[in-house]
């Protein structure tokens, strides 16, 4: 497949996009210290716009003055401050004609710098794996969660669904992203070993996701169904990185169908290389097997597609968007610079060293 495909214009719901080409949520953490985004996230989010991408999806966004909050410095959108702060950052995106999508989380058992309280909520009191990451300012391992009750979870749903309505009617947001992937609280409940309940939020895969559905639902509630809204959702996580679903290819048609009949705008898929297999006893990607199960889904590829062939062969697998991150870092002007044929700069890691935020060579 040419690259060409990729500058072809589509539509997500009622949203026009003028190419395929799209930023993945990357978590910066360049907020104040109490979560309002500022002018230097205004700079960083434009020149995305002005480099030819047709959206952009946010950083993960905390949603509640409870739990959700997951790094120091992450930017919410819970009160008429953040919200303001946001709004200047939606503000210059449609001025240079792009489009910006509000991707919402909470952080579940892997909170490692909330400054509304110290303590975590799981669906299970499971030990989390790994550790805290250090280029978002943690140490050490991450506490023991507490079980959440069904009062907590009924706050989460409305917490997804009240801030959802903020991101649109305050803060000028073009669409909602659930964040339902990497190892956070919806992603707890959809995995097998986070998730140890035997109430309707447990059991097998499809009533791991229930949750997630039950957000979906909720936010589409309150948005309206002309609001483009989106799930993404991971194997892997942040803090454990090589992740399979364990009910394998038959699973994931099952979860792909469920999503599908939740009446999203779109799926976005991140993998660590969206290419390849996703399970050792097939020979499908992820994106592949979720184009068979939900033919009619827009979907969105994310993982190691860093140059025009990559970006291509996700397209040709039955990706309809593609959304670029390290190598967005790298070049913001990614798009331009794939149809002019001008080389892509390589990825510096030392640009998340030794924190992840926003540095001042990004700003020019």
């Amino acid at each position: 497949m040419s690259d060409k495909n990729l500058f072809q214009s589509g539509t997500l719901n009622r949203l026009a996009l003028k190419n395929r080409i799209m930023v993945a949520p990357m978590t910066r953490i360049s907020a104040s210290v109490d979560g309002i985004p500022g002018e230097r996230m205004q700079h960083y989010y434009q020149r995305f716009v002005r480099g030819g991408f047709s959206a952009i999806i946010t950083e993960g966004i905390y949603i509640d003055e409870a739990w959700s909050q997951t790094y120091a410095f992450q930017a919410g959108l819970i009160n008429a401050k953040q919200s303001a702060g946001w709004r200047a950052i939606t503000d210059r995106v449609h001025q240079h004609g792009g489009k910006i999508i509000a991707q919402l989380m909470h952080a579940g058992a892997i909170s490692q710098g909330n400054i509304y309280r110290p303590d975590t909520l799981a669906p299970s009191a499971v030990q989390p794996r790994g550790e805290q990451l250090g280029f978002y300012h943690g140490h050490g391992a991450y506490p023991l969660p507490r079980e959440m009750n069904e009062e907590q979870i009924q706050q989460v749903i409305d917490s997804f669904a009240h801030t959802a309505a903020r991101a649109v009617g305050e803060a000028g947001f073009d669409g909602i992203e659930i964040h339902g992937a990497n190892g956070y609280l919806l992603d707890q409940f959809f995995t097998d070993y986070t998730n140890q309940r035997s109430d309707r939020w447990g059991g097998d895969i499809v009533a791991r996701l229930s949750l997630t559905l039950a957000v979906i639902a909720a936010v589409r509630q309150r948005v309206g169904k002309d609001v483009t809204l989106g799930i993404r959702l991971s194997q892997g996580k942040v803090n454990d990185f090589h992740h399979k679903w364990r009910e394998g290819e038959v699973g994931a048609r099952l979860v792909f169908a469920a999503i599908a009949e939740a009446g999203v705008d779109y799926l976005h898929l991140t993998e660590y290389d969206a290419l390849q297999p996703a399970f050792a006893d097939s020979p499908l990607s992820l994106v592949q097997i979720a184009r068979q199960a939900a033919p009619k889904l827009p979907i969105i590829a994310n993982g190691a597609l860093s140059d025009a062939s990559t970006a291509a062969q996700a397209l040709e697998q039955g990706a309809d968007y593609v959304s670029i991150g390290k190598s967005a870092l790298a070049n913001p002007d990614w798009p331009m610079r794939i149809r002019d044929g001008v080389a892509l700069r390589e990825f510096d890691k030392n640009l998340l060293a030794p924190s992840a935020d926003v540095k001042n060579c990004e700003l020019v």
